[in-house]
């Protein structure tokens, strides 16, 4: 069985379609449904169980877990905006760090979402050097809570087991719940539906033109495909998730109104006093250490991926990622 925590979320239900995808459903999913419309992601999905936070934190302290293969641990607070700091350190990161003890005292193959939040500014650059992370300084609660556990794991040597991942601007099916924080791809979709153009901020650099802000987008898609890959390989360590490749808003904005077949319209509005001090104006994920690691996944190209998700699932009926596979008995042996 494969436990897949946040796995009603967005890249965890991703995670557990693409499971679907390989014929397998043995998945124990965990996270906290409450009144959230994320229960609609699992709808179309495969999988054996469904655990509440919660009661999966109790069987891990008492040791009453059924028999695990590997852990996709997704599960967390993902909102920048939280201020909540006592909250995050007790969700994002003491929570992670009970799981990955459990993990490593059993052998269990463990691959966690660490994040490019905990770069902060980017002024110590975005490598992932596990040695150098002492000196990058979030700029939000959340980020610093996801630097919490990095630091964590490199100190206890989790690291050496287990693989943490820095994802960076991740968009595509299945965020529908996130409301505020869903992706300028999914609000953009809708505000060129509604009103015909597309509101960005505008910069406070005079370095980036409006909307010439730029960001490292990667496909959902892709990402599960990475972590697919590293489930069944045998090295720890901590690595970005990115494409490599920035990108301006004007050119997410842009592939937006293609994908629609529309001329694109873009007003650049007031960017809200509150994030002008914490916005990051560039990120770029440094992609060489996973791909050292022979990381066969080739990534969608920004146009591409927005093309797929816009019309395969934003201007459709069925927006859902769904099972269109029958899953036989074949099971997926992650290396321990």
């Amino acid at each position: 069985m494969i436990l897949v925590t946040g796995g009603a979320g967005f890249i965890g239900s991703a995670m557990v379609w693409r499971l679907n995808q390989r014929g397998y459903d043995d998945i124990l999913v965990v996270d906290e449904l409450a009144t959230s419309d994320k229960w609609k992601n699992l709808n179309p999905l495969a999988f054996a169980d469904y655990w509440h936070k919660d009661e999966l934190l109790r069987r891990v302290e008492q040791n009453t877990m059924p028999r695990i293969e590997a852990v996709v641990h997704l599960g967390a607070c993902s909102s920048t905006t939280e201020r909540d700091s006592d909250y995050l350190m007790k969700n994002n990161v003491a929570y992670s760090q009970a799981l990955a003890t459990w993990c490593l005292e059993r052998g269990v193959r463990m691959v966690y979402a660490s994040s490019a939040a905990t770069y902060g500014d980017g002024a110590q650059g975005y490598v992932d050097d596990e040695s150098a992370i002492d000196a990058l300084r979030p700029l939000n609660q959340y980020g610093y809570s996801k630097q919490r556990f990095d630091l964590w794991a490199r100190r206890t040597g989790a690291l050496k087991k287990i693989v943490g991942l820095k994802f960076f601007n991740v968009f595509g099916p299945n965020e529908y719940h996130k409301q505020d924080m869903s992706s300028v791809v999914f609000k953009a979709y809708h505000q060129i539906v509604a009103t015909g153009q597309v509101k960005l901020f505008r910069s406070y650099e005079a370095n980036y033109a409006d909307g010439g802000q730029m960001r490292d987008f990667v496909y959902v898609k892709d990402c599960v495909d990475v972590i697919d890959w590293l489930l069944e390989q045998k090295f720890g360590g901590l690595f970005n998730l990115g494409t490599g490749q920035a990108q301006t808003w004007n050119d997410l904005a842009r592939a937006v109104f293609a994908a629609l077949g529309r001329a694109a319209a873009i007003e650049y509005i007031d960017m809200p006093e509150a994030l002008r001090g914490r916005y990051q104006y560039f990120t770029q994920a440094d992609m060489r250490k996973l791909a050292a690691t022979g990381c066969p996944v080739k990534f969608h190209t920004l146009e591409a991926a927005v093309e797929d998700y816009v019309q395969q699932y934003l201007h459709t009926a069925q927006p859902h990622l769904a099972n269109d596979v029958t899953p036989t008995p074949a099971a997926i042996r992650p290396a321990a």
